[in-house]
């Protein structure tokens, strides 16, 4: 049988009209099975019309690639055909057999690949490319490889997948375009499927570049279980490359109920906890972030408990990297809300000595809020409380509350709330100077730290010694009666009324007072019904009566 040596396309098409029309008709043996690769190379017929009306079917390299895999198939069906024409199988009916079964799984796979390819656009793009901008060129590309990575030979996807990472390392724009052209999916399912060992560790490197970019998260996010599960598999199994950007993914991922209450039931904790434990660091450092989001969710919180993550999470704190360490102490600052006896075990356990060492080793500001979290969290058990103002963690608080960082200043001024349980951690804390920076962030510009400030300022007050402090302090007066203006919203108004209660007994602060305009502004809170308002409003009335006769 003589070959035409035409282009691909034709050829092809002299290939099929010989199989339908003079070889298939004769067929004797198997024509069950050709009888289904018949209903194929009808669809095969369909496909290489289409691709004859695409200028550029013959020029792309992916169209070229494909057809001659299609004429190479159809060569090799054609001699099976002869063969299959006779009842007296000349290489046995195993052999024979094998045979068909190999080339319909290619015609299959060559009908499939064609319909990727012909929807993709790709074919279209060659038209343009090289005359567009650069994010048309960028999207053509992007398409380009897309439809790459789903034909051709694994040698061919692990090309693509090379250039895939090139193009997105490049620049957070080209990661946006390759997700609306649709790369998700696509690399979801070369992680769900039989791919080789390095086009998975490539494909979750790519999805962990694309899950550091915000607008392309909730992408990622749609995948829903089917990724998640591959993830988890890399978590137990993927070489140490592999499960660092697993776990870069999972950070991203790990926000959501939905998706923390799935990572926690199918072993995730289990495995990140196991990289906590003898990871690389820079791996022990990502895996306690994932842990750190997971801990947020409260009924996932006993996933925790049954793989004694505690004191996993401690010695990390205590040893790991700077990173490791914060995701460490913020992981275990998010499990132990609500959690009294959690709280117990965790101090019996050292917490304490890794949260003074880590303050104390001076990390990015920023990274001091988790520490003061926990400070806060640990605080709010009395029974630790005290400990803590002994142990010398107010005068750090004092340094933090002047940082310029507002998240940590919050933080600080709401764990000195926390602390002032009493008497004597109250005058402690007034004694080594807490006061002073707690006025200035009455005068804030975020809401939260006024009320923060206000919260804790209440709260020490109580303590004559501290009204002391207070009273001596310049703008401590005015700045908390500006705080009762009714349109200053979100504030709960009933801070800086107790404050201002505590001092109104002192004809100095009252004074004060009245000249800030306080009486104008408690008569709006008298009639919300705000805490304390109408005494303090009373308290201001009855100053004026008896200066009065004090004049006289």
């Amino acid at each position: 049988m003589k070959i035409p040596e035409n282009d691909p396309i034709t050829l092809s098409n002299d290939l099929l009209h010989s199989l339908l029309n003079h070889h298939i008709p004769l067929i004797q043996s198997f024509k069950g099975k050709w009888g289904l690769i018949k209903s194929k190379l009808a669809d095969l017929q369909s496909q290489l019309t289409d691709f004859s009306e695409f200028q550029t079917s013959l020029t792309n390299p992916l169209s070229l690639d494909l057809l001659h895999s299609i004429s190479q198939t159809l060569t090799d069906a054609l001699l099976s055909a002869e063969k299959c024409q006779d009842t007296n199988l000349t290489e046995g009916k195993l052999k024979t057999q094998s045979d068909i079964d190999s080339i319909l799984a290619k015609l299959n796979q060559n009908v499939k690949d064609c319909e990727i390819l012909i929807k993709s656009g790709v074919l279209q793009d060659g038209i343009v490319s090289g005359s567009g901008s650069k994010r048309e060129l960028v999207r053509a590309e992007s398409r380009n490889l897309i439809t790459r990575l789903q034909i051709g030979s694994p040698e061919s996807k692990n090309l693509a997948m090379d250039s895939v990472l090139s193009l997105i390392q490049e620049d957070d724009k080209n990661v946006m375009i390759a997700v609306a052209q649709g790369i998700v999916p696509v690399l979801v399912r070369l992680l769900d499927c039989n791919s080789s060992f390095d086009i998975k560790e490539k494909t979750v490197a790519a999805i962990s570049i694309i899950s550091m970019v915000d607008s392309s998260k909730h992408v990622l996010i749609a995948e829903g279980l089917l990724l998640l599960n591959q993830l988890i598999r890399i978590l137990e199994s993927g070489s140490g490359f592999a499960k660092e950007k697993a776990c870069i993914a999972l950070q991203a991922l790990s926000f959501s109920r939905e998706n923390a209450r799935a990572i926690g039931s199918r072993g995730g904790i289990c495995s990140l906890l196991e990289i906590c434990q003898a990871g690389t660091p820079s791996s022990q450092g990502l895996a306690s972030g994932v842990l750190r989001n997971l801990a947020v969710f409260e009924e996932i919180r006993e996933n925790f408990i049954e793989e004694n993550a505690v004191f996993v999470l401690i010695g990390l704190a205590a040893s790991g990297t700077a990173l490791a360490q914060e995701n460490a102490i913020g992981c275990l600052c998010n499990l132990v809300k609500d959690d009294e006896n959690l709280k117990l075990l965790i101090v019996k356990e050292g917490v304490i000595e890794c949260l003074r060492n880590y303050w104390d080793s001076c990390p990015p500001v920023r990274s001091l809020e988790v520490a003061v979290e926990l400070l806060r969290g640990l605080a709010s058990s009395q029974a630790i409380a005290e400990g803590l103002v002994s142990d010398g963690f107010v005068v750090r608080l004092v340094a933090v509350l002047n940082l310029g960082v507002l998240g940590v200043r919050i933080a600080a001024a709401r764990a000195v709330s926390e602390l002032s349980c009493n008497t004597k951690t109250r005058k402690e804390i007034g004694d080594l100077g807490c006061i002073g920076p707690l006025i200035k962030m009455l005068d804030g510009k975020a809401v939260e730290e006024k009320e923060a400030a206000s919260k804790a300022l209440s709260l020490l007050l109580l303590y004559a010694g501290n009204r002391r402090i207070f009273r001596k302090a310049e703008g401590g007066i005015v700045s908390t009666v500006q705080l009762l203006d009714a349109s200053i919203q979100n504030l709960d108004k009933k801070y800086p009324v107790s404050i201002l209660a505590s001092l109104v007994h002192s004809n100095k602060c009252r004074k004060q007072m009245i000249a800030a305009g306080a009486s104008v502004h408690l008569k709006k809170l008298v009639d919300m019904n705000v805490e304390g308002s109408k005494k303090l409003l009373d308290g201001l009335g009855r100053g004026k009566i008896w200066g009065v006769f004090a004049r006289h």
